[in-house]
């Protein structure tokens, strides 16, 4: 691998855990509680639980297109946000967060053990490399507004510390 291209991997791998352009990903989720992640904003239509489950369904559609496969797109957008706004359980809720942090070092995996430039197998128009940049891209979009509904709930910053404060 040319030095370019292990620059470029280690960036892409920042980007998908949200180091440098912001507060890593799971330093923002490690202590938002259930019943957090569940409170409803006036104005704002989602909670940061419908949050996570959305870019958890997108990351995964986009894992699986990486895996080979050919998943079918929703008829309509709305379709990838979950209709309840809370888990049931704190339980639940780590589950979550849990699957969503496994899929984020998934594709730093696949990131790292794969040749960028190729092209999906079921997309021959989109390379590796951009569909793992789709998933860093969605991921941190939604991850300013878990941020900005947890400074509108006075839960910031997290114990990690986050910038700005």
């Amino acid at each position: 691998m040319t030095q370019s291209n292990e620059a470029f991997v280690q960036s892409l791998i920042k980007s998908l855990r949200g180091e440098r352009g912001h507060i890593p990903i799971a330093n923002a989720l490690s202590d938002i509680d259930w019943e957090l992640a569940g409170k409803q904003i006036d104005g704002i239509p989602y909670s940061i639980y419908q949050l996570l489950k959305h870019m958890i369904y997108w990351q995964d559609f986009l894992l699986l297109g990486l895996q080979g496969e050919q998943p079918k797109l929703p008829a309509h957008v709305k379709e990838s946000w979950p209709d309840k706004s809370n888990a049931e359980s704190q339980d639940e809720w780590q589950r979550v967060i849990q699957h969503f942090l496994q899929g984020v070092e998934q594709a730093c995996t696949i990131t790292q053990t794969t040749k960028l430039e190729d092209p999906l197998e079921k997309y021959p128009d989109v390379t590796r490399a951009e569909h793992l940049r789709n998933i860093a891209s969605h991921n941190s979009y939604h991850l300013g507004e878990v941020v900005v509904i947890r400074r509108l709930l006075g839960s910031w910053p997290p114990p990690s510390g986050g910038y700005p404060a």
